[in-house]
């Protein structure tokens, strides 16, 4: 589809982070942008903010006269498949013919005119994709990056350059989910971890992998692979180069002499191009340098300076809702992730567990989907038993319809840890109780800013 003829795009399902995105880079384009999605998130608060027309309600009233009176084939309708099927307006759409396309599919439709750095895996490609845009930026190596997060160095989940359609490079995150990743056709991909996730997808496990390894053919052949060690169980014939990254000896990309602090790492990097010593690295802990190892190794195989890496690893700032310290005092710590698979949880709790070895940990959890609560219900048993105290909220279902019983109460009853509960919700009673812990964390993929926004306003009034 030429978008260069489009006169207006419409986003069914705007305030997802990955529609967001997309609906920025129409609007920066000068295109008229707008959608519905189901509530005012913070997202969708500051895309209004950038005059893109958003309403709350199913309700084909609703829909700006802009797509009702245009041409046709001046309009594109771009859908997310968390949206049911019986959705008003994308009934109505389709009813009239309109050209509707998945989120997937203009991502691919873009980022397949550049030299695209794809970043997919289970685990960790908001961080790495982030932590690989920053490193473009600061290294004035001009690209268009598409995030599955906000990076908090740009305020945004999307980085474009002066000139976005003649740029030489495009990150974006190839995300697993519904196959969508089989629409980028990369250069250069990241692959951080092949865990069994989506099963309500792909079914079972050995598919989610076979799919994997249909994204490594898509690979430009004269391309690049860098893969986390151990991740592959054969070796693909193709790209031509091919890399792993880890901490054994035998990664091609390997970090040494790893020293994390509460906010902080530094570390040496050895690569097939040297080594390169003492890099600080602004985030703490094992997995978050893993993921700088995976950004860099992209960084340097992309023409970066080992000086412009350097000073990049030292300025990040972050993802919101990774490892996001929100509340630091002496009294109390509050940190954000979006951790909602059982590997996840158990990364970021062991994380925070080394970082404050001495320190009570209370947890705040909402599970994401019945299907992933019903598939890993003992995986997630396990690593929330890590924590001293667990709350756990009622499933986040998106785009689901309720299971038969599959249930927060499930993992309960699986748990170990005799100090977990669900709440329905967080009272005020209950927040403060919560805040007389040491560090809380709050972890899911659901509405958690909600979380967030409540004990923030508790412990305000409390400090007063």
């Amino acid at each position: 589809m030429d978008f260069k003829k489009l006169k207006a795009v419409y986003f069914i399902g705007i305030g997802g982070i990955g529609m967001s995105a997309l609906a920025r880079y129409f609007n920066a384009a000068g295109i008229f942008t707008a959608g519905y999605d189901r509530f005012e998130s913070p997202l969708a608060k500051t895309l209004t903010e950038e005059g893109i027309k958003i309403h709350y309600d199913d309700n084909i009233a609703l829909i700006p006269n802009t797509f009702i009176h245009s041409p046709q084939e001046r309009v594109l309708i771009v859908c997310t498949p968390a949206i049911p099927e019986n959705n008003t307006e994308l009934v109505f759409f389709r009813a009239r013919k309109y050209t509707i396309k998945k989120r997937s599919e203009v991502l691919g439709e873009i980022c397949n005119q550049h030299k695209t750095i794809a970043v997919a895996g289970t685990h960790g490609k908001t961080t790495v994709s982030t932590i690989l845009t920053h490193i473009f930026s600061t290294a004035e190596k001009k690209a268009n990056a598409f995030l599955g997060g906000i990076s908090k160095n740009l305020n945004s989940n999307l980085l474009l350059s002066d000139h976005p359609q003649s740029v030489e490079f495009a990150i974006a995150e190839a995300d697993e989910f519904d196959r969508s990743f089989l629409q980028l056709r990369p250069h250069t991909a990241i692959i951080t971890s092949i865990d069994a996730d989506h099963l309500d997808i792909y079914g079972d496990a050995a598919e989610l992998r076979r799919t994997f390894y249909q994204f490594i053919k898509q690979i430009d052949k004269a391309g690049t692979l860098i893969v986390k060690e151990n991740t592959l169980d054969k070796t693909p014939k193709s790209p031509k180069q091919i890399y792993t990254y880890g901490f054994s000896k035998t990664s091609d990309f390997q970090i040494v002499n790893l020293k994390s602090k509460e906010r902080n790492s530094t570390f040496d990097l050895i690569t097939p191009f040297g080594k390169i010593k003492q890099l600080d690295f602004y985030a703490p802990g094992k997995i978050n340098a893993e993921n700088a190892m995976a950004a860099a190794a992209a960084s340097l195989i992309s023409g970066i300076s080992h000086e412009s890496l350097r000073k990049a690893l030292r300025t990040y700032k972050g993802v919101k809702r990774r490892f996001e310290y929100i509340i630091q005092t002496n009294d109390t710590i509050i940190i954000d992730d979006y951790a909602h698979h059982p590997t996840e949880l158990e990364a970021f709790i062991t994380s925070v567990k080394k970082i404050y070895p001495a320190k009570k940990l209370c947890g705040v959890f909402q599970p994401h989907l019945y299907s992933r609560t019903r598939d890993f219900a003992d995986g997630f048993a396990q690593s929330l038993d890590l924590l001293d105290k667990v709350h756990i909220l009622p499933i986040y279902p998106a785009r689901e319809k309720p299971i038969p019983g599959i249930t927060s109460e499930l993992l309960i009853s699986k748990m170990k840890n005799e100090n977990g509960e669900v709440i329905k919700h967080l009272t005020t009673e209950k927040a403060q109780k919560i805040l007389n812990y040491d560090i809380i964390l709050v972890m899911g993929a659901g509405e958690m800013f909600t979380i967030i926004e409540k004990l923030e306003k508790i412990l305000k009034k409390r400090n007063l």
